[in-house]
């Protein structure tokens, strides 16, 4: 065995004993705390599972994140055509009351008053 797996195999048997954290093991071995972890995991036979616990609770997350997206939307798309219709409406009561008073009611852009 070379030098990097025994390391790793005391590693691991260090923290298995109980007597050290993953933090103290990083700071004496300069190995990062989640590799180790990852170690601790794989030897125990629980590091597939504990990744695959990991991906399906981003992947519920991503999915309400995309059901509050998709909700949002529908009420921006609703307040958008709410929106419009009020504008058509006003212009509409604007070129009618145009035509009744024979008074230009739109403001000029770009005209000094």
């Amino acid at each position: 065995m070379d030098k990097k797996e025994v390391n790793r195999e005391e590693i691991i048997a260090e923290y298995l004993t109980g007597n050290i954290s993953y933090r103290a093991l990083e700071k004496k071995y300069g190995v990062p705390s989640r590799s180790i972890c990852d170690w601790v995991l794989k030897y125990q036979g629980r590091l597939s599972s504990w990744r695959e616990k990991e991906k399906r609770r981003k992947e519920k997350l991503t999915g309400k994140q995309e059901v509050e997206l998709s909700n949002e939307v529908k009420v921006l798309q609703k307040a958008l055509r709410k929106s419009q219709l009020k504008n058509e409406l006003l212009e509409e009561m604007l070129k009618l009351s145009e035509e009744h008073t024979g008074i230009e009611l739109r403001k000029k852009f770009g005209t000094k008053q």
